[in-house]
């Protein structure tokens, strides 16, 4: 493959315009990050799979390729497949509870209401209960809608396997996932509760909204204290956010955001960003609050990732 290196690391034409390699890539890179991000719930390793996925697109004879997408998708599955295996024993030794890297995602993002919600962060811990093979066929089949032959060569099955696999994903996350859809002023509204009373102390206005099996969530990874296990129970949880999280008089200030494709609040300690708060909820219940303190997962907070299919 000829030509010179552009700026962005594909390769350029004689004219200074990028190859057909290099704007096949380029028109895909949303669909491939999005694909590798909802297989391992991690910004920072999907941006590898898909710069992995570059280097082997670059050697790859574009004569032989009937479908560009299929194959770029194929080989960013293997990849996040692969890289399934360390996050697995990185997650094995991982101090307290996990979550997934939280993305900045831009406005737009909400209005495709299936993509919001497969890279939402209840949804994401929702696909951490599959098998990594099981993961990566529910996300190609129902996110994507892949067809089950090219999902095959993704996962090298046969598509009457895939196809079982595929059912059987369905049923465990359909058991698992939010009861009922949740609007963005649902969810608004739910975050100014909250938000209320990092401001204030007053947890009334939190309290009625809370489930009565509420789960707290919060991930320091070692780094930022955060709670060791998930709490669970709506007398715990008040006292939990009494006692701390939300506690009125600790420098912390609140600022909404959207992330991953819903309403969030960025909660700020001065200029550090402390924790970064999501919601889950169920038939107009919070049923999980979800904290992501490791200062690790922070790092990509500061500009919006794009997603998409």
């Amino acid at each position: 493959m000829g030509g010179q290196v552009g700026s962005d690391g594909g390769v350029m034409d004689r004219n200074g315009d990028p190859d057909l390699a290099t704007r096949v890539f380029v028109d895909h890179r949303r669909l491939l990050f999005t694909v590798a991000y909802e297989m391992l719930g991690s910004a920072a390793d999907a941006e590898d799979v898909v710069q992995e996925t570059w280097l082997r697109w670059t050697d790859v004879d574009l004569d032989t390729v009937r479908d560009h997408r299929a194959y770029l998708v194929r080989i960013a599955t293997r990849q996040a497949l692969n890289r399934m295996r360390t996050l697995s024993r990185r997650k094995e030794s991982y101090v307290g509870s996990w979550l997934p890297e939280p993305l900045l995602t831009a406005p737009d993002v909400a209005d495709d209401a299936e993509l919001a919600d497969s890279v939402s962060m209840a949804m994401l811990l929702v696909l951490e209960t599959l098998a990594p093979v099981e993961r990566a066929v529910f996300v190609l089949r129902e996110v994507f809608d892949v067809p089950y032959e090219e999902i095959a060569d993704a996962v090298e099955k046969t598509p009457a396997a895939v196809r079982q696999i595929a059912h059987r994903a369905r049923v465990h996350v359909a058991a698992r996932r939010p009861r009922g859809t949740t609007s963005a002023a649902q969810s608004r509204a739910a975050l100014d509760a909250f938000q209320r009373a990092v401001e204030t102390g007053e947890l009334q206005g939190l309290f009625d909204i809370l489930a009565p099996d509420v789960v707290v969530l919060a991930d320091g990874g070692g780094i930022r204290k955060a709670v060791p296990r998930p709490v669970v129970g709506l007398d715990k949880v008040v006292r939990l956010l009494a006692g701390g999280l939300v506690k009125a008089g600790s420098a912390l200030s609140a600022e909404a955001a959207q992330v991953n494709g819903a309403p969030a609040l960025l909660l700020w300690q001065e200029d550090d960003l402390h924790s970064v708060v999501t919601l889950r909820i169920d038939e107009d219940l919070v049923t999980g609050i979800y904290f992501v303190r490791n200062p690790e997962k922070l790092l990509r907070m500061q500009q919006q990732h794009a997603v998409g299919r």
